[in-house]
């Protein structure tokens, strides 16, 4: 039995072509700055969304948490959705990173208003936390996928300008965004103060995320990567991968839009699903019926060959991703149906 993984799109492995450009790669010491490939990722990125700098580290988490540790301190606050990644995902990394307090939003699948984020800030009061950041995610993790429209990030933008709040983006999967909104990376880069770039998701490098922003900002994150342990030395054949990504695997992330889009058609079929959230990207996520444990179904699932990922007690998640083509769709079909 072949299995169809599906529990993120974290699991893909490098292309041929990938790894050819990761054994061919210049190398040197990064920690030295020395690293020709490294330095190559990080000013490609850089222009790519017209920021000053940019660094690379080893994962979203950490590019996040490094933005976040150089923004926030004790007594002041992150304001975010309460689906975000940094929240519930990276460890408590705002408490234990930057001892930091967090302020969480109900947003419209995982996506904040300009209004909400407004009514949320804190007043100048001594007995407040000091609201200093709002991070928002794009696409959304937990709500499936969805995407911000240009209006409403500029609208965000503009007023966290107007009250000098830093505003930052957790972009583990940007491109799938601006697959669907055809949104441009200089935007990004206008609308925000600094912005994570995963590459090990959709666009298929095996490690590795770029924290961008301006050339003070990304300073103070280098020394932070540092304290965390997270200095580079030979990195140049993993920036390889990142380079090799960008130049030729963000343009087919639509054919995984297409593909979890044909799951979610087919899951509307089954007697156990319930609902569907609205797919809009890469991400399925379902809803089973009452009486039923996620956990059960996707043992059960696996036992057929199907592997996915539950998602609280009520949910299953589903991720396409470039290890996942037309032929393991067809099969995922008879898997499930059987």
């Amino acid at each position: 039995m072949k299995f169809i993984e599906l529990r993120s799109d974290t699991f893909t492995l490098p292309t041929p072509g990938m790894k050819e450009a990761m054994f061919s790669a210049p190398l040197g010491d990064d920690v030295f700055g020395e690293d020709p490939t490294v330095l190559a990722l990080e000013n490609k990125v850089a222009a790519m969304f017209q920021k000053e700098a940019a660094i690379f580290c080893t994962s979203g988490t950490m590019s996040n948490q490094m933005a976040i540790t150089a923004t926030v301190s004790q007594g002041q606050e992150v304001i975010c959705d309460e689906l975000s990644h940094i929240y519930l995902y990276e460890g408590g990394g705002i408490m234990a990173n930057a001892g930091a307090s967090v302020k969480l939003l109900k947003g419209d699948l995982g996506r904040l208003s300009k209004a909400q984020i407004e009514a949320a800030i804190s007043p100048d009061d001594i007995h407040a936390c000091e609201s200093t950041m709002v991070s928002l995610e794009n696409t959304v993790n937990k709500g499936g996928g969805s995407v911000y429209s240009s209006e409403s990030l500029e609208e965000i933008s503009s007023f966290c300008r107007s009250r000098n709040l830093h505003l930052h983006l957790d972009g583990a999967r940007i491109f799938n965004a601006m697959a669907v909104t055809g949104q441009k990376p200089s935007q990004f880069g206008a609308w925000f103060d600094s912005i994570s770039v995963c590459l090990s998701k959709g666009l298929g490098a095996p490690i590795g995320s770029v924290l961008v922003g301006d050339a003070p900002f990304i300073k103070k994150v280098k020394r932070i990567r540092k304290r965390m342990g997270g200095g580079w030395r030979q990195a140049g054949m993993l920036a390889a991968a990142g380079i090799y990504a960008l130049d030729y695997q963000v343009e087919r992330l639509q054919e995984d839009h297409r593909r979890a889009k044909d799951i979610a058609q087919i899951c509307s079929q089954l007697s156990w699903v319930e609902s569907i959230l609205p797919v809009v990207t890469n991400i399925v996520i379902i809803k089973i019926q009452e009486g039923l444990h996620s956990t059960v179904k996707v043992a059960e699932l696996a036992q057929k060959g199907i592997k996915c990922a539950p998602f609280g007690a009520e949910y299953i998640r589903f991720v396409t991703h470039l290890g996942f083509d037309d032929s393991d769709l067809q099969l995922f079909e008879e898997y499930i149906q059987s």
